[in-house]
């Protein structure tokens, strides 16, 4: 268990640095191309823990096997990680990570209407709750934010939850490590196809046509130098590769309710690095915002912590 909670850190500490170091080359690198780069590292990363966790579970995968990890890539790289990336372009760092951080809320809300999971009191209370404070950190009635990178964020954070139920199945079958690693892995590749197309001139000039110049010749090297290196592998290697890896890993040492913590943490730590970093200063009203995301998070998680205490002294006591 105390593997678990060093896992969880970690995790937290990197995920809550996630946005802001995005944000720091949101300029410099495209935003496709930061998100197949960064998610094909990881995957790469993640590759020796999959195949040790095939192993352990005695699973050898054949290529029939991996089809699923197509589309469950396709919904959570090359659809959710872009608007992600595209939403760190269009407003502050600490909106996206606060905003993001409601996401295992969501997952509960699909898992209920896809995989017809029970949905209790405290959910709905959490789901409640959770939406409100995103209301208060939006603020729509004196909008300051830009309403494009608000919306990219939540169709980042509801299209991710889609991810994680999709890939839950897969996850009980061979572990959270190889959903991850092959959906990262599958999903950077579809998303390097998608720009190999953007070279094709009918294609970058429709896209021109249109204003949608990111889109047009998405780069595959620009933007790297000696200066954006160590925030291009910080994002890559630690962030994707580290952070993921260390999450899934304290879900082999702790329930998953614990491991929730790290999404309770995050939006508290991810505005104060970014207030200290990027000098973003927090309204009082995303404040109200993310103690009502907080109170979300709480009603969700508390009720199955203190369970699982009662139940770890009730053994206790047997022994």
């Amino acid at each position: 268990m105390k593997k678990g909670y060093v896992f969880i850190a970690i995790a937290t500490v990197l995920f809550s640095t996630m946005e802001i170091a995005l944000k720091t080359v949101s300029g410099v690198f495209n935003p496709l191309q930061m998100t197949f780069s960064r998610f094909f590292i990881g995957g790469l990363i993640l590759l020796p823990f999959a195949f040790r966790a095939l192993k352990n579970r005695g699973i050898t995968l054949r290529w029939k096997d991996l089809t699923p990890f197509v589309g469950i890539g396709f919904v959570g790289m090359t659809v959710s990680m872009t608007l992600y990336q595209l939403a760190v372009t269009r407003t502050e760092a600490s909106v996206v990570a606060v905003l993001f951080s409601s996401n295992p809320l969501f997952v509960l809300l699909f898992a209920y209407l896809l995989l017809g999971e029970p949905i209790y009191r405290r959910n709905l209370l959490a789901l409640a709750l959770e939406i409100a404070g995103i209301l208060f950190v939006i603020d729509p009635i004196h909008m300051e934010l830009s309403p494009s990178g608000v919306v990219l964020t939540l169709l980042a954070c509801l299209t991710f939850a889609l991810y994680g139920v999709m890939g839950k199945r897969q996850s009980q079958r061979y572990g959270g490590t190889v959903n991850a690693c092959f959906s990262f892995l599958f999903g950077s590749l579809e998303l390097m196809a998608l720009s190999l197309l953007t070279h094709l001139g009918p294609v970058a000039d429709a896209m021109e046509r249109l204003g949608l110049d990111m889109f047009a010749r998405i780069p595959f090297f620009a933007g790297h130098s000696a200066a954006t290196l160590p925030t291009f592998l910080y994002v890559s290697v630690c962030v994707t590769g580290v952070g993921f890896c260390s999450y899934f890993l304290a879900m082999e040492y702790a329930p998953a309710n614990t491991v929730s913590l790290v999404f309770f943490f995050k939006p508290i730590l991810a505005p104060i690095l970014a207030l200290l970093i990027l000098n973003e200063q927090i309204a009082p009203n995303r404040w109200i915002g993310i103690a009502l995301m907080l109170a979300g998070s709480l009603a969700n998680l508390l009720p199955p912590l203190l369970d699982q205490r009662r139940e770890a002294g009730k053994q206790a006591q047997g022994q």
